[in-house]
């Protein structure tokens, strides 16, 4: 199998699956478990070609090969036999999805689920015959929010799953049902190392913004996930510079504290200021000064308050006139 070059770091996943396909020992039930945004649904989605590709089990073919109906067809997301499914929210009696609910601007409290009526799209669409490919293909991104109800009904289809494939992605088998999980062939996705982040997102970069610029709390909020380097890079970039400066900086009185606590309330919505506060104590920690510690606390006490939906600009305020510089 054709090994993609835009995932990197996950030689050991690629090696097993390359060893699948190539053999035609492709299981039922895979779960490709590892942290957000290191490569497993670009992987699944590759993956999920290659079975589909119409050179699937030609000993001298590399599949995918990108070029037969099928491998366009699921590179489209148009493929008949290949059935994606992701955790969503009901927003007014309807399912949307978490890209849907950003581009709506939708704050939702609740955290998106995979629901029953979902798996029960998947019952139908794994109980019938393949349309174009000699199997049928299931991939189910975030399955740790499988709803209970959801959960039992997924372990049916996964007791008899005829000759369709299911892949499950999620962040860790302890979330599964350990039914589900006995069912599954585990696939283990590894965190990449700074090196690896940077060698993934340098395409994807604003071309002016030089490495050596971003912060090493950036990188380290990345936590070896290219996908949260993105977004970690995105949202340092949105915040306003002069916020930044003062923060990294800390007022230096109390008139200071409450401008500051302005700005950043009145740039800032709710998400973006715990983002900033998550930046800030990585910030610090690595800038030794007297009252390194306390400031880190007081940024701690400004994460619990915004969480619990305290008046952002009076939190602000408060806490960092606790700690003048």
């Amino acid at each position: 199998m054709r090994i993609p070059e835009h995932i990197v770091g996950q030689e050991q996943a690629w090696q097993f699956l390359s060893a699948a396909v190539r053999k035609q020992r492709v299981t039922t039930a895979y779960c490709f478990m590892g942290s957000d945004g290191i490569g497993r649904a670009l992987s699944a989605r590759w993956f999920a070609q290659a079975v589909l590709c119409q050179h699937y089990g030609d000993p001298e073919g590399l599949v995918p090969c990108g070029q037969c109906l099928n491998c366009r067809l699921s590179s489209q997301g148009n493929h008949p036999d290949l059935l994606w499914i992701e955790p969503t929210y009901t927003h007014q009696g309807k399912r949307i999805s978490r890209s849907e609910a950003a581009e709506q601007n939708l704050q939702r409290r609740a955290k998106p689920q995979v629901r029953l009526d979902q798996i029960q799209e998947v019952v139908t669409f794994v109980g019938r015959s393949p349309l174009r490919a000699s199997r049928s293909v299931v991939v189910i991104e975030g399955a740790e929010t499988l709803a209970e109800s959801a959960g039992n009904a997924l372990l049916k289809t996964l007791e008899e799953p005829g000759s369709a494939l299911l892949i499950l992605i999620v962040t860790s088998l302890s979330q599964l049902l350990p039914t589900l999980v006995s069912r599954c062939q585990g696939i283990p996705f590894q965190r990449l190392s700074t090196a690896q982040v940077r060698q993934v997102i340098a395409p994807h970069q604003d071309p002016d913004l030089a490495l050596e610029q971003i912060p090493s709390a950036v990188w380290e909020l990345a936590q070896g996930s290219p996908g949260l380097a993105l977004e970690a890079l995105q949202q340092w970039q949105q915040i306003p510079p002069e916020i930044l400066h003062a923060l990294e900086q800390w007022p230096s009185g109390i008139a200071d504290a409450f401008k500051v606590g302005r700005q950043v309330a009145k740039a800032l919505d709710v998400p973006a200021q715990l983002w900033l506060v998550d930046y800030l104590q990585l910030w610090h920690w690595h800038h030794p000064c007297p009252q390194q510690l306390a400031r880190i606390r007081q940024l701690d006490c400004i994460r619990q308050q915004l969480m619990v939906y305290a008046q952002p600009q009076l939190v602000w305020e408060v806490n960092l006139a606790q700690v003048v510089a």
